[in-house]
């Protein structure tokens, strides 16, 4: 696991200081949270919270104690750009 410490984000950082993946995300506090995106599912989906050194968190709504999937903003930035040109379209047939 890559446990990156972040200063002065007292808010987001798991017991001892650093936020990495798979993290409970309860550990990351209840502000900041915010689903991007909604189904119609009742409104169980995807979070994601920006985390103070650029990073982003994302957790499953139905579940806010669960896991955080920590990804880097280049991560991000590749998933979205490839969900929008379709190379995701595999997960929805």
């Amino acid at each position: 696991m890559d446990r990156i410490p972040v200063e002065g984000a007292l808010d987001q950082t798991g017991a001892d200081g650093c936020v990495y993946n798979g993290m409970p995300a309860r550990d990351l506090g209840t502000e900041g949270w915010h689903k991007p995106w909604s189904g119609g599912n009742g409104g169980n989906c995807v979070e994601a919270m920006k985390l103070a050194d650029g990073r982003v968190a994302v957790r499953q709504s139905a579940d806010p104690d669960g896991p955080a999937l920590i990804y880097t903003t280049s991560e991000i930035h590749a998933f979205i750009q490839g969900a929008k040109s379709g190379q995701a379209d595999f997960l929805l047939s």
